[in-house]
């Protein structure tokens, strides 16, 4: 089966939950998780909840590992954290929980990147993968980066994601 016909067959509305990771942004301040959001929505999506914590890697496990565990979420999506200062330890968080990695999906994002921003794609360390069966994405907390992930990554493969998740 090609896949476009996989597409064909996945789900139209997949579940979503939007995990902020930051030391300084609140809901009010927090535009990059309003973007994913918004941008979920506009396609169809549901999003289950959000909810922001601090780039702690104990807070990182404890929220996404809730979520897993949540029957009603088939989709993690985080911003922030995914540099490399030492404060940034996402990527570690989230990586140490993935099942499996899907490379291309930083691969590729970072390729997209470079295109915007140059050789400073290099310094993301967006990472995706599953985990328990759900999807879990790490973006960067830019709103520009979540908005070029969100839009030539995730949105178009989305359903299809958790298609083949779910098999």
């Amino acid at each position: 089966m090609s896949h476009s016909e996989h597409k064909k067959l996945s789900p139209a509305v997949a579940h979503c939950y939007i995990l902020t990771i930051s030391d300084t942004r609140t809901e009010a301040t927090d535009a990059s998780g309003r973007a994913i959001i918004d941008l979920l929505w506009a396609e169809g999506h549901q999003v289950t909840g959000r909810k922001i914590v601090r780039d702690e890697p104990d807070q990182v496990r404890s929220a996404l590992a809730a979520q897993i565990q949540n029957p009603d979420v088939q989709v993690v999506i985080t911003t922030g954290g995914t540099g490399i200062t030492s404060r940034d330890t996402t990527y570690e968080a989230i990586a140490g929980m993935l099942d499996k990695k899907l490379d291309g999906f930083g691969e590729l994002f970072r390729m997209l990147s470079y295109q915007d921003i140059g050789s400073a794609a290099m310094l993301s360390r967006a990472v995706g993968g599953l985990a328990k069966g759900k999807i879990v994405l790490a973006l960067p907390g830019s709103e520009a980066a979540v908005r070029l992930a969100m839009t030539k990554l995730i949105l178009p493969e989305l359903g299809h994601l958790v298609r083949e998740a779910s098999r």
